[in-house]
């Protein structure tokens, strides 16, 4: 019994030590400010900004839940092991195991330091050169994430969606919400190429086809990323697509572009202008915040038009013939399943990539 309390005061020390690093106090703090503040009747006068207060409630409480839950039942179980003789010790010990390995997940969330790490992502997929071969490529690859998004409970919504003449998709954009979003996500930002024998082809030849996956975090703020309006130039024009109300009557449709890095942001998908520019904004802060952290710069203003990863950036290898691999190149990680992987099962992908960068 002596040696499972030492194992159960060893966890405690290094469950107090994650605690106070994730600030859980400070969080939790937050959660009863925000919770006096939804409840006032009064907050949906402004329903943006209620919408914004209900998501960083939830969020935050999925963030502290589960250590606050594993702090309850290690206390739970010093006092009962404090209490009990060594007949019950095959017990305690299956219980300090599931503790230890729930402790190990939840270390995982350490993971996420970076400034962007919490945030929702943008989640951008773009077929490359190659017509059908590569729009299937990145409808595989929409696919993939859709089923790993549903894997972790994540909420994706489509911003903007459009499919290839014969199969496939030219782009698919998504704002994905859930706890570490963006900071899971970072890992996909660039050029995936896929190797197998293609169906398009009648003499049914290996075919290499690339698509480009951007991520950006999400930014509704203006005062978190703060962009110059002289540097903006902003255009609408009329709204395309396959008819409805409103559609090629209005100029709906808004073009956003930031000069000095000659960045561009186009958004036709929602109802109104304004709301067109506000996604469009959103996801321009969301560029920018990429293009700094891939240029390391200081602000804004510092950044350097044409110096974006873009497709310059070839991440991971999916081969489907003549053998089956997918191999990351930053990290040299390989998964021998290319169809479970294809199927959304990436988290050994994206958690090699975390604990190597």
């Amino acid at each position: 019994m002596q040696e499972l309390e030492k194992r159960l005061a060893w966890l405690e020390a290094d469950f107090l030590k994650v605690h106070e690093k994730l600030d859980i106090v400070g969080k939790l703090e937050k959660i009863a400010e925000l919770e006096k503040q939804v409840a006032d009747p009064d907050i949906w006068k402004d329903v943006e900004s209620a919408t914004a207060k209900n998501q960083e409630l939830a969020r935050l409480q999925s963030e502290t839940q589960p250590y606050e839950l594993l702090k309850t039942q290690i206390a739970d179980l010093k006092e009962l092991m404090a209490m009990s003789d060594d007949d019950m010790k095959d017990e305690f010990a299956e219980q300090v195991a599931a503790m230890e390995n729930e402790f190990i997940e939840l270390k995982k969330a350490l993971r996420f330091n970076g400034p962007y790490d919490g945030k929702d992502a943008i989640i951008r997929i773009t077929s490359g050169a190659g017509g059908t071969e590569a729009m299937d490529w990145a409808s595989m690859l929409e696919r993939m994430y859709l089923r790993y998004f549903e894997r972790k409970g994540f909420k994706a919504v489509c911003i903007e969606r459009v499919e290839g003449e014969e199969a496939g998709i030219k782009t698919a954009v998504y704002e994905v919400s859930g706890a570490n979003a963006y900071g899971l996500l970072k890992s996909e930002h660039g050029v995936h190429r896929l190797v197998r024998l293609s169906p398009f082809n009648a003499n049914n030849l290996r075919q290499t086809s690339f698509a480009l996956v951007e991520v950006l975090p999400v930014i509704k703020a203006d005062t978190e990323v703060v962009i110059d309006d002289k540097d903006l130039r902003i255009d609408v024009y009329h709204s395309g697509g396959h008819g409805g109300q409103s559609v090629n009557t209005t100029n709906s449709a808004v073009r956003i572009t930031h000069l000095p890095t000659n960045t561009v942001v186009a958004i036709q998908n929602e109802r109104s202008q304004l709301q067109n520019k506000e996604k469009a904004m959103e996801i321009l802060r969301g560029k920018l915040v990429q293009m700094q952290l891939e240029q390391h710069a200081e602000t804004i203003g510092e950044l350097r038009a044409g110096e974006s990863a873009g497709w310059g950036q070839q991440i991971r290898n999916y081969v489907l013939q003549p053998y089956k691999l997918v191999k990351d190149t930053r990290t040299g990680y390989e998964e021998t399943d290319p169809d479970a992987v294809l199927d959304g099962k990436i988290d050994g992908l994206i958690d090699n990539y975390l604990e190597n960068n």
